[in-house]
């Protein structure tokens, strides 16, 4: 089983990702945080043998063309190793952190999805640039602004979806999907992979030809110390996640839905302790593979079985290089 971690920011990208690698991982990825997401993937491109992805790259507040250049040049640094991760994130952060616009998310990230085809096509062909939209437009690419085709070709979209309407719309215009992180074995199977197969057959497309990439929150450590440390870290970044209406679903198909407005409630007061305080081993254990390496690798094995041969180890913090050579060696 390949597996991919996160790198954190930009100042120890290259560390970072050269001990990952040492340990085993085959590739890092990024996300929306603190940092920038393309930066610390641009110094980790010169780290050999790594795929690269963003995980995601919030698009709405971005333009198709902005971000066909960072794709295409990571995907010329890379030598072919890089895939471009979206997302749409939520309503509130879109129109209220980013002061973008995000009616018609679906429909939106179809037509982002499409614009970016168009432009990467454009760019190979040389032919005119004619994308004309409900959401963006792209009509003018001028030889100054066109990079050519690109040696490894176009990188690989990929979107994170957790709600039916967008996994479905992924499944028919992606190249694959990325599994919300805060998710269970139990909604993998009756919520997201019936929505993946719908998607697929509308689209008159191969499963083979469509990949889907597990994420799963782990919390683990090599001593006492470091595994209170991830528990914490782990409660809080769960109550996080828990308390977005977005998550309920996932709650839901365990019976634990009333959780959400109690965890939202609480987040409108600002009280983010006493969140990471309702989030039972019940919960904890459901939702992130816990406990010593071996055991985070029997929760990831069981819970992807028969998904897929690549997945996606996030956490609140970075995950310890011994940890994650343990981890590695006991899915192998």
């Amino acid at each position: 089983m390949q597996v991919m971690t996160a790198l954190f920011g930009p100042t120890d990208a290259v560390e970072r990702a050269t001990a990952l690698r040492e340990a085993g991982a085959a590739g890092v990825f990024t996300f929306e945080g603190p940092h920038d997401v393309f930066t610390p993937l641009t110094l980790a491109s010169t780290v050999g043998g790594l795929d690269l992805l963003t995980n995601v790259a919030i698009a709405f507040p971005r333009n198709p063309i902005h971000l066909a250049h960072q794709a295409f040049d990571l995907q010329l640094l890379s030598e072919g190793r890089f895939v471009l991760g979206l997302g749409t994130q939520i309503r509130t952060q879109i129109e209220k952190r980013f002061g973008a616009e995000f009616d018609h998310p679906v429909e939106r990230m179809r037509e982002f999805i499409a614009a970016l085809r168009a432009i990467f096509d454009a760019w190979a062909t040389g032919e005119r640039l004619n994308f004309r939209g409900e959401f963006y437009r792209h009509t003018l690419m001028t030889p100054t602004f066109t990079p050519g085709p690109n040696p490894y070709g176009p990188p690989p979209i990929y979107a994170g979806a957790l709600g039916p309407r967008l996994t479905r719309a992924t499944a028919e215009v992606a190249d694959g999907l990325l599994v919300m992180p805060f998710g269970s074995k139990r909604f993998l199977q009756e919520s997201v992979l019936p929505q993946v197969r719908t998607g697929l057959d509308a689209a008159g497309r191969a499963p083979a030809d469509f990949a889907v990439i597990p994420e799963i929150i782990v919390a683990t450590g090599t001593s006492e110390q470091e595994w209170e440390r991830a528990v914490a870290s782990t409660k809080k970044l769960l109550a996080f996640y828990g308390s977005t209406p977005a998550y309920r679903p996932v709650l839901a198909v365990h019976g634990w839905e009333d959780l959400q407005p109690e965890l939202n409630a609480l987040s409108k007061q600002g009280r983010w302790v006493e969140m990471a305080g309702l989030i039972d081993d019940d919960v904890l254990n459901t939702i992130a593979a816990c406990g010593t390496p071996k055991e985070v690798a029997a929760h990831v094995q069981d819970r992807v079985a028969g998904v897929s041969e690549r997945i996606c180890l996030y956490q609140p913090g970075p995950i310890g290089a011994d940890a994650l050579a343990e981890i590695i060696d006991a899915l192998v």
